[in-house]
């Protein structure tokens, strides 16, 4: 495994990106029309393939407790995973609750530094196709079904789905410093 220091864990709570504009990235998530959140996932899941294959530095980290391209790479494809499962089961059940999610531990366990990263272009490309799909198939009316995350914070599959999508684009920003990645990809 990689000897690397931990990276500043971050501890803030991401749900104001529903209510007002990112600053950081640009994204005004809860502005975002829910009916095209799976076409702006699909965008910037291939913006993050791109990165995986072809950032020249993908393995270094910008700064020794900040991921590297990479390891943001890897977080991203896990937010799509859990946020299709979290969707899924929003559908399935009545208000279900999530288990917590430590981004940072996954990190250390999961070994991210030193995953491959064409492996995990390809698996963070499928787990987007998979959400995608999910989000796609999802009737209008059942945008409003609710779920609850461990700490108590609701949300809808809509405010989920532009929850995530913040996720990824913020992560885009954080590795090439593009406001909004997505949505100028779309234009």
């Amino acid at each position: 495994m990689a000897d690397l220091d931990p990276v500043t864990p971050d501890e803030k709570d991401w749900t104001w990106t529903l209510t007002r504009r990112c600053e950081d990235c640009g994204l005004a998530a809860g502005e975002v029309d829910p009916g095209t959140v799976a076409e702006r996932a699909f965008v910037a899941a291939e913006e993050w393939v791109q990165i995986l294959q072809s950032h020249p530095a993908v393995e270094a980290r910008p700064a020794p407790r900040v991921w590297s391209p990479l390891e943001y790479g890897c977080h991203v494809r896990d937010v799509y995973r859990i946020a299709d499962a979290r969707i899924a089961s929003m559908l399935a059940e009545d208000a279900p609750r999530f288990p917590n999610w430590d981004q940072d531990e996954t990190a250390v366990l999961e070994r991210y530094a030193d995953a491959d990263p064409e492996g995990v272009a390809a698996e963070l490309e499928d787990a987007a196709q998979v959400l995608v799909a999910r989000l796609q198939g999802v009737a209008p009316a059942d945008r409003a079904r609710t779920g609850l995350r461990s700490d108590g914070a609701e949300f809808t599959v809509a405010s989920l789905s532009q929850y995530v999508l913040h996720d990824v684009v913020h992560h885009l920003w954080d590795v090439t410093g593009q406001q909004d990645g997505a949505a100028s990809l779309l234009e």
